[in-house]
């Protein structure tokens, strides 16, 4: 088949793509390369005026003219690509708003990729009008709107979630799913927004491309390395917070037992060798699947600190731990460090059930032959 993957949210397009590459497909990859993280892209269109002095000139313009000159630009991208984005079997975009663009703007580039191919599917990663819909109301205990439900943190920290509640999201909204083919979700934090929906394809676990990511030397001796990765945009919505104050506690207790490295908003080839240096990850608290972050993490034996609880538990049929299930309590987590801080063996023992459970369940060509399976069939 003839491909289009549209969009990258944290590797998972790249990781898909290798493996449909090794089935025998033609493949192509457009994209923005996901901000800062900088993931490769066969087409990479360049967002311009999002920082600095530049950034001060795009908001004047908009306000003067309500034109945003960052969207404005990418289209002239696309379309500058436009005879290289045509004639494919498969389109398959990242998110309803793949591109991050004005959503008038994302219309437009969403429907001429459904004109000029046979099939166009919707990947549910990353929040998006139906998503966001679901964590504003009560279903679960926890979720992303967490700390803005409980009234800790204002509604401007969350701007970038609560804009798909907004009537131009909830068009854009509208319009993809009334030309898609399909829909499909890439953990559990998509699939229970969606499971009731006409669309609706099922669950497809994010592609690990375990070729690239060797289990790693477990813990041996010396101070146990505790690794979080903050991203300040999604750092209210991931509850890195209850990370930092569980920290604070075994950072006192433990101080001669374990290194505490914290670092930010670093690109996707700086953070991986930073990381690779740690026996334990702290990925999100308020999930109930893990992030492609911690799925790098686990196929390398380190321990994940992310959402595990029993919804995933259950999917999944799992009978030993493959992660600890953070929850939106830093006693708990602390808890949870500190257990394995006294007994490091267990540190191993998860690792180990980590790097079986992502090369069972998200073997990048075996998740590759599930996609091809859905697009066929519908």
């Amino acid at each position: 088949m003839k491909i289009l993957l549209v969009g990258e949210y944290s590797r998972l397009h790249n990781s898909l793509k290798e493996g449909l590459l090794v089935l025998g497909h033609n493949v192509t990859l457009i994209s923005t390369g996901d901000f800062f993280k900088k993931y490769p892209s066969d087409i990479i269109l360049k967002r311009k005026f999002d920082r600095g002095f530049a950034k001060k000139i795009k908001v004047g313009i908009f306000k003067l003219t309500g034109i945003d000159i960052t969207s404005y630009l990418l289209k002239k991208q696309f379309f500058k690509h436009s005879k290289h984005l045509k004639g494919y079997d498969v389109v398959q975009l990242i998110n309803e708003s793949p591109f991050a663009v004005d959503p008038k703007i994302e219309t437009e580039l969403i429907s001429f990729l459904k004109e000029y191919n046979k099939k166009l599917f919707l990947l549910s990663c990353g929040t998006d009008y139906l998503s966001v819909q679901f964590a504003m109301s009560d279903t679960l205990p926890y979720n992303i709107l967490y700390e803005y439900k409980s009234g800790n943190i204002p509604a401007t920290q969350f701007r970038f979630i609560l804009k798909y509640t907004k009537p131009e999201f909830k068009k854009l909204h509208e319009h993809v799913f009334s030309v898609i083919d399909g829909v499909i979700a890439s953990d559990m934090d998509y699939h229970l927004p969606l499971k009731d929906h006409p669309l609706y394809k099922g669950l497809i676990p994010n592609p690990v491309n375990i070729t690239r990511l060797p289990a790693m030397p477990q813990y041996s001796e010396g101070p146990i390395v505790i690794f979080l990765g903050i991203n300040r945009d999604n750092y209210h919505s991931k509850g890195i917070r209850f990370f930092e104050e569980a920290l604070e506690i075994v950072s006192e207790k433990y101080s001669d037992k374990i290194e505490i490295q914290v670092v930010e908003n670093l690109p996707y080839t700086e953070y991986i060798e930073r990381f690779n240096k740690a026996h334990i990850l702290l990925d999100q608290v308020l999930g109930y699947d893990q992030g492609y972050n911690a799925l790098e993490a686990m196929a390398k034996g380190k321990v994940v600190f992310t959402g595990a609880d029993e919804l995933f538990e259950n999917y999944y049929n799992l009978t030993n731990p493959v992660a600890v299930n953070a929850l939106p309590d830093p006693q708990q987590i602390a808890g949870k460090l500190e257990e394995l801080i006294l007994h490091p063996e267990r540190i191993t023992e998860i690792g180990r059930n980590a790097r079986e459970f992502v090369e069972r369940e998200h073997d990048y060509k075996l998740i590759a032959e599930r996609y091809t399976s859905v697009w066929n069939a519908n």
